[in-house]
């Protein structure tokens, strides 16, 4: 008979937020693959279960080797709990890879149902939740990261992405460019940990408020794009940016409100300006 795979979800925060199948999965497994053997220790001494199986190590640099050695276990007739550092593996986390060849090989895969960032963070935002899409890490490169966005800039359901700390105040500003400055949002940080906190705005204030600087685990929920009320061709676009642009605004600051009045993102109202300006050059030349 084959064994059958266990993706174990752990807290992640509060450890007493652990499932108690999670123990009883731990302490009777015959292998666990787990994406940092040392958390797992602290995990399994704050849960008080004694791990009677082979622990491996099974994260992002070693999941490719390490996966046929695994599926071998299964074959033979393992039990084999996968668990990561927090939440769900598979989920931003390593796990995709040994699901997929056990489901290639027919080996049955079950799961530990636990605490899960994303739809905690979801909950607590004060956003939309009867339809979502979870957009994972962005691209650390900022041409990489904003082209992303962009992408996804019509998205009428709520966005929910996981940040790195050091990287928010950028990925936040790029939100703003590609989204809107005044679409809504919540920073969710420290999820069920001491040091909790949820900061909720339009996504520039929120930019603006992260580039003091952020700690912790982040998981940012982004409003989806709001229903177009009117859709407003160039011609309208550019007039709007003129008539604030005569009032003595900043063209920068011009496209930028008219980009939220409209639900657009800055990009396509200054796409719209600059094409008007180059059509009056050649129209006069």
């Amino acid at each position: 008979m084959t064994g059958i795979l266990v993706l174990a979800g752990t807290p992640i925060g509060d450890i007493s937020d652990a499932p108690p199948r999670l123990a009883q999965e731990l302490a009777g497994a015959d292998v666990v693959a787990a994406e940092d053997t040392r958390r797992l220790r602290r995990l399994t001494q704050s849960l008080g279960v004694q791990v009677g199986g082979r622990v491996v190590s099974y994260f992002e640099g070693n999941e490719a080797a390490r996966t046929p050695e695994l599926v071998e276990a299964l074959v033979g007739g393992a039990r084999v709990v996968l668990v990561t550092d927090a939440g769900m593996p598979s989920v931003s986390d390593p796990g995709y890879r040994l699901v997929a060849a056990a489901v290639e090989k027919d080996i049955k895969v079950t799961a530990v149902p636990g605490p899960s960032a994303v739809l905690t963070a979801l909950a607590m935002s004060g956003l939309p939740v009867d339809r979502f899409c979870f957009e994972g890490f962005l691209p650390r490169k900022a041409g990489e990261r904003l082209s992303r966005l962009r992408e996804v800039a019509d998205e009428r359901r709520t966005l929910v992405y996981f940040e790195a700390p050091h990287r928010l105040d950028d990925t936040l500003a790029a939100m703003a460019e590609a989204f809107g400055a005044g679409r809504r949002a919540a920073v969710c940080r420290e999820l069920t940990k001491t040091y909790e906190e949820v900061k909720r705005g339009p996504l520039a204030e929120l930019a603006a408020w992260a580039a003091e600087g952020v700690r912790g685990e982040i998981t940012v929920v982004v409003e989806g794009a709001p229903e177009k009320a009117e859709q407003l061709d160039a011609a309208e676009l550019v007039r709007r940016v003129q008539v604030r642009e005569d009032a003595g605004e900043r063209r920068k600051e011009a496209i930028a409100v008219v980009a939220a009045e409209a639900g657009l993102p800055k990009r396509d109202v200054f796409d719209a300006v600059v094409a008007a300006k180059n059509a009056a050059r050649t129209g006069t030349s």
